[in-house]
């Protein structure tokens, strides 16, 4: 029996080094025509889909701060989206994060009353949610970078579906589809937050106004309760509250922001880091033991004049035939911390999360879902489930070799 199950461990291995390779190497895009590199950095520069001026508008939309009179709330995390979304500039990740809360009946997740997100912060005291009792399932989730998110909206369906199917059977990431607000009743794989609760960046934004700032807009024009009692006696401003207003680039707070990301330049890598030999190593052994099956290093985005998004967008020529890292599948997996939470997905995801993408991470200190692993180390150790096989590889490694890997991440 030991035998056996040593030589089925060894064709588990295999089978992830194989795996590993062809997803490292990008064979799992379609073929595509004058593929270019994704322009990178965190230098505030539109990425081409709009002009520096137009994008400098919309950055600023993106960080005004919301008041009452604009709608602000009455339940809310931040009163602007930079609040929770700024490092190391407007768009980034931060270490602010979102509380969410249900209960497990036994076979179904039931959210909380008013919904899974408790808010931490109200324009009047009478109303400040809390985690009501009976709701055992608690967790955090960190804010996400957007930054480069506009290369992730643009990347077809199909290849996210192939991804998936080139991962083995016991690390498959699972592919769901969600509903795409701007165009009712389209479906659309999803790709955004920590459940792929969102398939478009408008979805996404109109979301987040909503759950985060408190504002009503076009795709959500009705007001959060304040855990299910209705908040309509504190807020004496119109549905929707972000409204048309002439004369600016944009019409809508929703479509600036949305344009904004859209614009933004993907994460770059940290040079000269990324091209010392430690990191250079330590790339090698993030393939070699596994880590890519998952955190995918090449993706292609669909080409230019793709129509996207229930026919809502056309991918542009900024954004089509681009060649991103963002290490991630963008699929759902189970890789032990799950945080309970159903969205989008159904029953299956309850403790699935979207593998994050690893561009950028030099600006994060707290990691994981919840932000609780406060090292590169505390937090690769903290996978199992789907990913045992791949820690086990991990822990075999020497010490200079771990601290190689480590490197390596340092310079994403």
């Amino acid at each position: 029996m030991k035998a056996l199950q040593t030589k089925l461990l060894k064709l588990s291995l295999l089978a992830i080094m194989t795996a590993a390779v062809a997803l490292s190497s990008g064979r799992i895009a379609p073929a595509q025509n004058s593929v270019t590199e994704a322009p990178t950095g965190f230098d505030n520069l539109t990425n081409g889909l709009v002009d520096q001026a137009t994008f400098d508008f919309d950055r600023t939309v993106f960080e005004t701060h919301k008041t009452i009179a604009d709608g602000l709330g009455p339940i809310y995390n931040g009163n602007s989206c930079s609040d929770c979304h700024r490092n190391p500039g407007p768009g980034g990740i931060s270490q602010v994060t979102n509380l969410r809360a249900g209960h497990l009946n036994g076979t179904s997740f039931v959210e909380a009353l008013g919904g899974s997100l408790i808010s931490d912060l109200s324009t009047y005291p009478s109303i400040q949610e809390r985690v009501p009792g009976g709701n055992e399932v608690r967790t955090f989730r960190t804010s996400l970078n957007t930054l480069g998110d506009g290369f992730v909206e643009c990347i077809q369906g199909s290849t996210l579906q192939d991804i998936s199917d080139s991962q083995p059977p016991s690390m498959r990431g699972q592919f769901i589809r969600v509903p795409v607000l701007e165009s009712p009743g389209t479906l659309r794989p999803g790709r955004f937050g920590w459940k792929n609760q969102n398939a478009s960046l408008m979805s996404a934004c109109a979301d987040e106004f909503l759950n985060q700032v408190g504002i009503t807009n076009s795709l959500l024009t009705n007001e959060n309760t304040s855990l299910g009692i209705s908040v309509a006696a504190f807020d004496a401003v119109p549905d929707p509250e972000d409204h048309f207003i002439e004369g600016r680039p944009h019409g809508t707070d929703l479509e600036a922001i949305t344009e904004f990301i859209r614009a933004s330049k993907a994460p770059p890598r940290d040079f000269p880091l990324a091209v010392t030999q430690d990191a250079q190593m330590g790339e090698n052994l993030f393939q070699q033991i596994g880590c890519v099956i998952c955190h995918v290093r090449n993706i292609i985005t669909a080409p230019p004049g793709t129509v996207i998004n229930g026919g809502t967008f056309v991918v542009p020529v900024a954004l089509g035939d681009k060649l991103i890292h963002p290490y991630s599948d963008f699929l759902l997996h189970d890789v032990g911390t799950g945080d309970g939470i159903v969205q989008s997905g159904g029953a299956s995801t309850r403790n699935k999360l979207r593998t994050p993408p690893l561009w950028g991470m030099r600006t994060r200190d707290r990691l994981m879902h919840d932000g609780a692993a406060l090292s590169r180390t505390d937090a690769i150790l903290r996978h199992s489930g789907e990913a045992t096989l791949v820690i086990h590889n991990f822990r075999n490694l020497s010490a200079n070799q771990q601290s190689q890997l480590i490197t390596f991440l340092n310079s994403l």
